[in-house]
């Protein structure tokens, strides 16, 4: 992700209705898991760090970029730097890994879903989320660096590849994804911008929605994948 980027998604994140529900996602997974060790992986300005280490959890974030690293440690955060291909983590040393919306970034998928396993302890949690659906391809995946946009059986393909146990794979985003699909047909550049508090607060309520309504098995605009280290 470009500097820009990650000061834009920095600077509103902790406020924007796509951000905070991301937020309230990981908090709800790993409600049932007992604190350990976690890595962040893609951490940019390590708001789902805080998530993590609110929950009790010993977390480091990890940023292949400066920018991200910076902003990280500026809010306090354990953060290193490193690439998601050759993750600078022993074998077997982590409780959780979180990498949302870092795959997708990445020639080598493969590569680094075979990365998150081998730092992982057997019986060790990840949490992995994607953009979903090639047919929402616009200028707004390049300019956030995407490589690609994934559908379920990509998505499964990459983990189970890597030996993950896939407990649980559903989409997200799926009452708005017709509003993306015409929005970014039309857009220039990145997507993410800072919006008015009355949009924000409409969005966050449809978003929330999907709490409850029986939507995870349609198409929606990412996915999101639990999984397991067997053993």
């Amino acid at each position: 992700m470009e500097a820009t980027e990650i000061r834009k998604l920095a600077a509103c994140e902790d406020a924007h209705w796509w951000y905070r529900e991301r937020r309230r996602i990981l908090d709800k997974e790993i409600r049932g898991l007992r604190p350990g060790v976690a890595l962040d992986v893609g951490a940019a300005g390590g708001g789902n760090t805080r998530v993590l280490q609110a929950a009790g959890w010993r977390a480091l974030a990890l940023e292949y970029g400066p920018d991200g690293a910076e902003v990280a440690s500026e809010r306090g955060l354990a953060v290193i730097r490193g690439d998601a291909h050759q993750l600078p983590v022993g074998d077997r040393r982590l409780d959780l890994v979180v990498a949302f919306d870092v795959l997708e970034h990445l020639a080598d998928d493969a590569r680094a879903a075979a990365e998150l396993y081998r730092v992982l302890r057997p019986g060790g949690s990840g949490l992995i989320a994607v953009p979903a659906g090639m047919d929402l391809w616009s200028a707004h995946d390049v300019e956030v660096g995407h490589v690609r946009r994934y559908d379920r059986s990509s998505l499964t393909a990459a983990l189970t590849g890597a030996g993950f146990a896939l407990l649980e794979l559903w989409s997200w985003n799926v009452l708005l994804r017709p509003v993306v699909r015409l929005r970014r047909r039309n857009i220039r550049g990145s997507d993410l911008t800072e919006l008015s508090p009355s949009v924000n607060t409409a969005l966050r309520c449809v978003i929330a929605a999907e709490r409850v309504l029986p939507v995870r098995r349609l198409p929606g605009v990412s996915l999101v994948a639990r999984v397991r280290r067997p053993g």
